[in-house]
């Protein structure tokens, strides 16, 4: 590769981790069935509460307060608060866990159910709408490759809590 090659790619690489900083501190386009910017904080939680309850059903994963501090790599205190505030919005019920009676965990209620359907609609529409002048190829790669690095950064996210 050549020296122009080379700083050409860096500076697309470089490029890379602030276009991710940008894309988490925008909300999502407005839309049909906006969201609002309370419930959009609360997808935080309530969508590491749906991935556990998703997981392998041989593997059940129960989700606690805990769990979701250390997901979003919060201080407990602040997940604390975080999943207050969805219970008391109905999107979230506490339940005493089936594995170990003595913990609380965390379950979607209907309501929050319902909320993460009509907020995955919402992402659907915001990203055909920002990629409208893509060609379908252009689209189908992209979500490819995102869906690619999610699943490496899963990866080595579980291969830490080992």
């Amino acid at each position: 590769m050549t020296k122009h090659r080379t700083a050409d790619a860096d500076e697309l690489l470089n490029a890379v981790g602030p276009a991710f900083g940008k894309l988490r501190r925008s909300s999502l386009l407005d839309v049909e069935n906006p969201i609002s910017q309370k419930d959009l904080s609360r997808t935080l939680v309530l969508n590491i509460v749906l991935e556990a309850e998703q997981a392998e059903a041989d593997q059940p994963r129960e989700i606690t307060v805990g769990a979701i501090a250390a997901h979003l790599g919060a201080d407990p205190s602040v997940a604390s608060r975080m999943v207050s505030d969805s219970i008391s919005a109905g999107y979230l019920i506490r339940a005493a866990s089936q594995q170990d009676g003595r913990r609380t965990v965390l379950h979607l209620s209907p309501e929050g159910r319902e909320l993460m359907a009509r907020f995955r609609r919402h992402q659907r529409d915001a990203f055909e709408s920002i990629t409208a002048d893509w060609s379908e190829a252009e689209r189908l790669e992209f979500a490819r490759l995102m869906l690619k690095y999610v699943a490496a950064q899963d990866a080595l996210r579980a291969r830490g809590e080992r």
